[in-house]
């Protein structure tokens, strides 16, 4: 059974850091490209960053500050530098694929329920 577990999220003040953990079962990651997602107030959900065959991927709003990294059963992202724009849920998430796009996330089949990320000015 696939699951996806999100924690670490919290309230920091604008500079600061989180480092947000997924811990997964069901699955390896050599077998699944996976990701980190975030939906602010209003807005859709967007691709943050990917892990699949050819590496990490960022969206450009966090390249610099933010670090993807995984192990054998946890996916993780270091957050530096919040910025209040990075408020809202993130979301990891899983495709059956070696091969995923960080501007796609219909194409990830496996969710989990989020964890919550507020940054004050």
């Amino acid at each position: 059974q696939v699951q996806l577990a999100e924690s670490g999220g919290g309230s920091v003040e604008a500079g600061g850091s989180l480092r947000l953990s997924c811990a997964f079962s069901g699955f390896t990651s050599a077998t699944h490209c996976m990701g980190w997602f975030h939906q602010g107030p209003g807005k859709e959900r967007e691709g943050v960053a990917i892990i699949e065959s050819a590496g990490p991927d960022y969206a450009d709003s966090v390249k610099g500050r933010f670090t993807i990294s995984q192990d054998s059963a946890n996916l993780y992202l270091q957050m530096r530098n919040l910025k209040p724009e990075d408020s809202g849920i993130y979301y990891c998430a899983a495709r059956l694929s070696h091969t995923c796009f960080l501007s796609v996330p219909a194409w990830f089949n496996y969710w989990g329920q989020g964890t919550q990320v507020t940054v004050s000015s």
